[in-house]
């Protein structure tokens, strides 16, 4: 397994980590999702390559940005 981690913002509470959260667990590929909104962190866990653009619209569709770490 790997961990890719990316560096979101606009994230203020839990219900922007369960938007993200919800978006990202959907991308092929992935196969964990941990969000933190105080940290402004994406960690995906995936055992396979998971595209980067991917992973970057999803974060785009609920709402916020983010960039890979």
């Amino acid at each position: 397994m790997e961990t890719i981690d990316y560096q979101v913002t606009g994230m203020t509470c839990e219900h922007c980590e369960r938007a993200v959260s919800t978006e990202v667990g959907q991308v092929a590929g992935v196969d964990g999702v941990t969000v933190s909104a105080r940290d402004g962190v994406l960690h995906v866990t995936t055992g396979t390559a998971v595209d980067d653009a991917a992973v970057l619209a999803a974060v785009d569709e609920a709402g916020y940005a983010a960039v890979r770490k």
